[in-house]
């Protein structure tokens, strides 16, 4: 029996081969192994739903060896704080299996979430120069983790920053404790 979120990943499968016109080198589906990533409150799983939707709908995803094109699923489970990425063809096909350390990640995914509980605060009585000095912050540190994250894959997974972004996204929600 399928889960909401895989029902909602196979309509994505079907409408990207469809109507979005992302090319072949793209993710349709996103799943997230419940056995090995941390249940969450209902406020971090919209912020994950959120962060699924987001990439999905705009991506480029390349496993490199694999020049035949997707639409690709991606499995994604955590081992021992390592992220493993399970990519496969939408019918089920394994193409690659990637397990990425996290260690490189932690200071930055920690700053992220200060500067983001401190953008929250601020938007509450800061003036609109301070909120939007901070947001500044946040979007930096957001394209550092992302830069890291395109540095890690380099050889493995070729994407756009754009979706490196997104990705970086998803990982801090995978991460976020609330």
């Amino acid at each position: 029996m399928q889960t909401s979120d895989q029902q909602q990943g196979v309509k994505s499968c079907e409408m990207n081969a469809q109507d979005t016109g992302q090319g072949p080198f793209s993710l349709c589906m996103i799943v997230l192994d419940p056995t090995s990533i941390q249940p969450a409150t209902p406020d971090i799983e919209h912020e994950r739903s959120v962060a699924i939707y987001d990439l999905v709908e705009e991506n480029n995803f390349h496993p490199v060896g694999h020049d035949e094109g997707g639409p690709y699923r991606l499995d994604l489970s955590m081992i021992e704080r390592k992220l493993v990425m399970d990519i496969k063809l939408e019918n089920g096909d394994q193409i690659a299996t990637h397990i990425l350390s996290l260690t490189p990640f932690r200071r930055i995914i920690k700053d992220y979430f200060l500067i983001c509980d401190s953008y929250y605060e601020a938007i509450k009585t800061a003036t609109p120069s301070k909120i939007e000095a901070i947001d500044m912050g946040r979007r930096g540190l957001h394209n550092e983790g992302s830069q890291i994250l395109q540095a890690r894959l380099d050889g493995k997974i070729e994407t756009d920053f754009a979706t490196a972004r997104r990705l970086f996204t998803l990982i801090c929600a995978l991460h976020w404790r609330g």
